[in-house]
């Protein structure tokens, strides 16, 4: 069995951000399956074997490979006060050299949204990348009717920095998505969405 060379966790008030484990697969495919009518407008087409054991074994192993080679975090969110697997978060294509930059993604289970935690999760990610990894550049995308992604940014001192034409494939169809980056000791004013 493939192991990690380190295990690679973050804590925040109410939740521990840590990388996937096999024994998670049925909370993880209980609550993707559950929330499946609110992720799939905003996520790439899922695959046919995306909520088999298989296919989730291949993420851990995945997840497993890319903190250990420093390419990318893929991490759950537990609330630390059950243990309950609340969604996802990963600073991925993470770029040395002189960019120092990585690319947030994240996702939350229907009946998690709006309660903070992924607030919480991506200022301690995006902490951890600054102050820990000493990336100077986080990115983010979203889709401009993504209204609740678009504020969570801008609330965790994302700024809007433009748009990307057909930047991502969104549940089978190339999506124009909208740009946001959060600069170690940023000092750009806030925008506002509407």
């Amino acid at each position: 069995m493939f192991l990690p060379r380190r295990k690679l966790k973050i804590e925040t008030e109410r939740l521990t951000l840590r990388q996937p484990v096999l024994t998670d697969y049925r909370d993880w495919a209980s609550l993707r399956e559950t929330s499946v009518e609110f992720l799939t407008p905003w996520e790439p087409l899922w695959a046919t074997d995306h909520l088999s054991r298989k296919g989730f074994t291949n993420r851990v192993y995945w997840a497993q490979r890319s903190i250990n080679n420093g390419s990318a975090m893929p991490l759950f969110l537990i609330r630390r006060e059950d243990e309950t697997l609340l969604g996802a978060i990963t600073l991925d294509n993470i770029r040395r050299g002189p960019s120092q930059a990585g690319t947030l993604g994240y996702w939350t289970g229907q009946p998690y949204i709006r309660q903070g935690y992924m607030r919480e999760a991506i200022d301690a990610m995006v902490h951890h990348a600054h102050t820990r990894l000493d990336l100077s550049r986080i990115e983010a995308a979203c889709l401009p009717e993504n209204t609740a992604s678009r504020r969570l940014l801008e609330s965790c001192g994302f700024k809007y920095e433009g748009v990307a034409q057909s930047y991502l494939q969104i549940n089978g169809r190339w999506r124009t998505h909208v740009l946001y980056a959060a600069l170690r000791g940023d000092r750009r004013g806030r925008t506002e969405v509407g």
